[in-house]
């Protein structure tokens, strides 16, 4: 099975288990349905408006659009995307990641190439073509532009698709001093996190349905992975919420709420920031 395929698959089986509380008009229907609408590209005007600065990063014999938000000279950390895209949510992840403790410089790569999914068949779309390894090597340019750009030390974050990526990142990606990922994990054929080695905090809400990818499970048989590894880490489980339980914007809420997750906890969501406020902080302090 390819990488992106087995990515997709974790998370399309997931959806499809959701089905006995969730209306098939939401979810199964339009993923069952083929009838994926046009994949929106993202606007680029809003992409880059402030307080986000557009650039380029070199990879291989091309470049990629990234955005960046915070201090000149921070530390650096990069914020990788769930599977809609470049959106609204890693945006506002991006920022708040940026004012924590004395600042960081946040950069989110994207993966995706300016496309963005507004609807749970087109993130699966769009899922589906991910270069998965393509995608490891933007983190790792991602990482060498900010260290070239002023960062002495970078640290990789990522939520739900981009949590997962943030762990290959620990096993992959050289000069990553530091590592938060939120309820995702990658396929062993990806990366097998018993080879981590930068320091990794990984987060996952116990009611999560994402069976092999985030659900409780899933998050133990990293921790016992973890402790093999030797590497400093620490694995949370947040009791009584489910999947992408960090997206409490008010768009954010809509759309989980939409695919059937309804659960809200605005204490959880502090002491999940608090924790990574003070990971990052360990590893990157200059």
């Amino acid at each position: 099975m390819t990488m992106t395929s087995q990515g997709s698959r974790f998370l399309t089986k997931a959806l499809f288990n959701r089905t006995k509380s969730t209306p098939p008009s939401t979810l199964s229907l339009a993923i069952l349905s083929g009838s994926l609408s046009q994949v929106r590209a993202m606007a680029s005007d809003a992409a880059a408006s402030s307080p986000f600065k557009k650039v380029q990063i070199q990879r291989d014999n091309g470049t990629f659009d990234a955005y960046v938000i915070g201090k000149d000279n921070a530390p650096g950390i990069v914020v990788l995307q769930e599977w809609w895209g470049v959106d609204f949510e890693v945006k506002n992840h991006a920022q708040k990641i940026s004012q924590l403790g004395s600042g960081y410089k946040a950069l989110i790569p994207d993966l995706y190439r300016g496309k963005v999914g507004l609807e749970v068949a087109e993130a699966q779309h769009l899922m589906d073509g991910l270069d998965w390894q393509g995608a490891v090597k933007d983190i790792e340019a991602s990482v060498n532009w900010l260290k070239a750009n002023g960062s002495k030390k970078v640290g990789v974050a990522g939520y739900c698709m981009g949590g997962a990526l943030a762990i290959a990142s620990s096993v992959l990606v050289p000069g990553v001093d530091a590592v938060v990922a939120f309820y995702g994990v990658p396929s062993p054929e990806l990366a097998d996190p018993i080879k981590a080695k930068a320091p990794l905090q990984a987060h996952f809400g116990e009611l999560d349905g994402f069976v092999g990818f985030s659900d409780p499970k899933t998050g133990k048989d990293l921790e016992e992975k973890l402790k093999a590894s030797g590497v400093p880490h620490e694995v949370y489980f947040y009791p009584g919420i489910g999947h992408a339980f960090m997206n409490c914007s008010p768009e954010g809420a809509q759309r989980r709420k939409k695919m059937g997750m309804d659960d809200e906890d605005a204490a959880a969501v502090e002491q999940a920031w608090s924790r990574f406020n003070s990971w990052m902080g360990r590893f990157l302090s200059n």
